[in-house]
């Protein structure tokens, strides 16, 4: 049995990469009660996944366990309490699971927060990872380790699309941040002959993201939107920053299988997970109002600039959401992993926004019937 630790359980990758190596358990454990190993119905591959997943958590007066709905009662989860602050709490955990993966997931992860309090970004982020690497490599040295990187971490981009190799200059606290890890897992992977990888994950978003980040703040304003307008009220617009920033947008779900072949490939090697294609947020916005089929169209420029129906302000921009350095375009190649390891992303960026909206339409629906009743 392999015993995963699996660090920021409760945001949406660690959440989605406890879901996906639950799953694969529960393949394996349906193929040993069968006794069909190896037939047409359950591939031989299937039966090396034999996992116990420890999902950590960092100690919350309100912790918001929706992520993990699906899998509190697993048999083979495990919640417990780890703060990548507290050398102990991890050196502890490292020492008592012996796990055979460290997958850290845990951070600091939104870039706009991250000039407000910088020094914790860098604390968790940087350091956070350089505590864990000490725990592995002191209590289990043989333990596989990742890293979750950013796109983030090469910022003021010299050239597109952005590979592993190209120069890391990042522009905001969180992507340097991001970027000392990576030198981190580096420096302890040559030092030490440790299997450690830093994976760099472009912008990668679903239904179990945070309401802070852009993409979810569209897709659940989109939804309470469409609610007010069905039930003849005048709801508030959604207030954005930077309209024209371009990005890379994957679903984490694609992204988790990519980590997993990262971790399981023979020689440790950093690789880049990314859709290959790039959008701006107003395409987002264009798309995501089309799945709720609310017909807007853009008017003004600048600061300006709305986007609205004949009597309705749907989006405007807020100066307050600009970042004092922004990354304005981020597009990864991820023709390594595609390769080397045979990852492909399997989500579309249309399918992506569709899930996303119609999710939060659904949800806003059903509390709004709830408070009702």
């Amino acid at each position: 049995m392999k015993k995963i630790i699996i660090t920021g359980i409760l945001g949406q990758d660690g959440a989605n990469m406890a879901e996906y190596l639950l799953s694969l358990y529960d393949e394996f454990s349906r193929a040993l009660d069968s006794r069909w190993f190896g037939s047409e119905h359950f591939p031989i591959n299937v039966t090396g996944n034999d996992y116990e997943v420890y999902g950590m958590m960092r100690r919350s007066a309100n912790p918001n366990f929706k992520n993990i709905e699906k899998i509190k009662n697993h048999p083979r989860f495990n919640l417990q309490f780890l703060d990548l602050g507290d050398t102990t709490s991890i050196d502890t955990a490292v020492k008592e699971i012996q796990p055979d993966y460290f997958i850290n997931f845990a951070a600091n992860s939104f870039v706009g927060i991250s000039w407000k309090m910088p020094e914790q970004v860098m604390d968790v982020n940087a350091l956070g990872v350089l505590r864990c690497l000490e725990a592995v490599r002191k209590f289990k040295p043989d333990c596989r380790f990742y890293s979750a990187g950013s796109s983030e971490e090469w910022g003021d981009v010299d050239y597109s699309p952005q590979d592993i190799d190209h120069p890391i200059k990042p522009r905001s606290p969180y992507g340097a941040s991001k970027a000392a890890a990576r030198h981190l897992v580096k420096v302890y992977k040559e030092s030490y002959d440790m299997f450690a990888v830093h994976g760099i994950l472009f912008n990668h978003e679903g239904t179990k993201r945070g309401e802070e980040f852009v993409t979810r703040k569209i897709s659940k304003g989109i939804a309470r939107i469409k609610y007010g307008l069905d039930n003849g009220q005048s709801p508030d617009a959604i207030e954005l920053g930077n309209l024209d920033a371009k990005r890379d947008w994957s679903d984490s779900r694609d992204f988790v299988e990519g980590v997993w072949l990262m971790l399981n490939q023979e020689s440790p090697k950093d690789y880049i997970l990314s859709s290959g294609e790039t959008h701006s947020i107003r395409d987002f916005i264009e798309k995501a109002f089309a799945v709720a089929e609310i017909n807007g169209s853009w008017r003004g420029k600048g600061l300006d600039e709305v986007f609205e129906t004949e009597d309705q302000t749907l989006v405007r921009v807020n100066p307050k959401f600009y970042r004092p350095a922004d990354v304005d375009l981020l597009l990864g190649d991820s023709t390594p992993i595609r390769k080397e390891l045979g990852w492909e992303p399997k989500i579309s960026f249309d399918k992506l926004v569709e899930s996303m909206v119609n999710y939060d339409i659904d949800e806003t629906r059903r509390n709004q019937m709830s408070t009702s009743s």
